[in-house]
């Protein structure tokens, strides 16, 4: 069976749309707004934009009656919402370029660009390295993962490099989705921060500990909340700043995971006051003005994260592994302008 989402790195957004009938009951304090907003806001596990797309398939009444414009006025009353299941496209083979750090007959672990998903998805049904690894690896990728995702244990953003392994068999998907499971697995990952986090200097190490779950705000981010997240533990420590000592303007900042929750590096940063520089979507204001320079320079189009370190056991063979990927040229460059600040 595939292993566990709850298990997987931390990079990546693991929720899946829910489908069959929601009945949404719009009250007449609600109604006045447009049909998709209100129905997005009453049923925040559904984007705005898959409502719109949801009406015009025909798959959204209301008592009865078809919605066709999603931009109209809601009306007092019950909706019923019809959500398909998902069609999982049997992804294909490209030749497209791999990194491979090491490969035998039971595992291949490369290291992945930014920019490459792991796996197809609405928005990346090509270019993935799931994509990559049927051409390299042909059929001989374990197929616990489905056909979506064949050989995939665990799973980096797409935005976000660095080291990804990847079952080519089924005893060895068995037994490195163990070791996740166990959080016996030596990850390290760099990130480039704007500021420190709070009252940190070069040397300062610390953990930061909250349950990650979907925000109540934006469903496409994760939050630390008080109730129904997940238990996130990430340990790091502040390799140096740049910039005034008293106030630092960057930091280079190294992450250990104790446990592997969505996004959880990026949203435990920013709860201390030090989102990865260039993240979209836990950033929360601008870095300053020469730190943007620097970005800009560097061609930094990305959160600055980086899977640099994973070490673990082979699942077959009982050979302890470990690698190491230096920083990408971009996170590169931008270290080195930002030492000049």
């Amino acid at each position: 069976m595939p292993s566990d989402p709850d298990n997987l790195d931390p990079d990546i957004d693991e929720a899946a749309e829910p489908f069959g009938v929601r009945i949404v009951a719009v009250r007449p304090e609600d109604a006045g707004s447009r049909i998709d907003k209100t129905l997005a806001d009453l049923l925040p596990e559904i984007s705005r934009a898959r409502v719109q797309a949801l009406i015009a398939q025909g798959h959204v009444s209301r008592d009865g009656a078809a919605i066709s414009d999603a931009s109209g006025k809601a009306l007092a009353g019950d909706y019923r919402i019809e959500i398909p299941p998902p069609i999982a496209a049997e992804p294909v083979a490209e030749a497209i370029p791999l990194t491979v750090l090491y490969e035998d007959a039971d595992l291949i672990v490369v290291d992945k660009p930014a920019g490459m998903a792991v796996h197809p998805a609405p928005g990346s049904e090509s270019g993935t390295l799931v994509n990559a690894l049927l051409h390299h690896a042909g059929d001989s990728l374990s197929g616990i993962g489905g056909v979506a995702r064949p050989g995939i244990v665990h799973r980096i953003d797409k935005d976000t490099s660095g080291i990804v392994v990847v079952a080519k068999t089924d005893a060895a998907h068995h037994g490195l989705s163990a070791l996740f499971a166990a959080h016996d697995i030596d990850r390290l990952y760099v990130a480039l921060t704007r500021g420190a986090p709070q009252k940190a200097v070069a040397g300062t190490k610390a953990t930061i500990e909250g349950a990650i779950g979907r925000s109540s705000a934006d469903r496409k981010k994760m939050a630390i909340v008080r109730s129904g997240g997940r238990h996130a533990v990430t340990h790091y420590a502040v390799e140096r700043t740049f910039g005034p000592k008293e106030r630092p303007l960057a930091a280079r900042v190294a992450c250990t995971l104790e446990t592997g929750r969505t996004h959880q590096i990026r949203v435990h940063l920013a709860s201390v006051g030090a989102p990865c520089l260039g993240d979209p979507a836990y950033g929360s204001g601008p870095p300053a003005e020469k730190v943007r320079a620097a970005m800009v320079e560097a061609g930094l189009r990305r959160q600055a994260l980086h899977a640099a370190v994973l070490g673990f056991r082979h699942p077959v063979t009982g050979e302890v592994l470990r690698f190491e990927s230096p920083l990408p040229p971009d996170m590169a460059t931008l270290e080195r302008l930002l030492a000049d600040l």
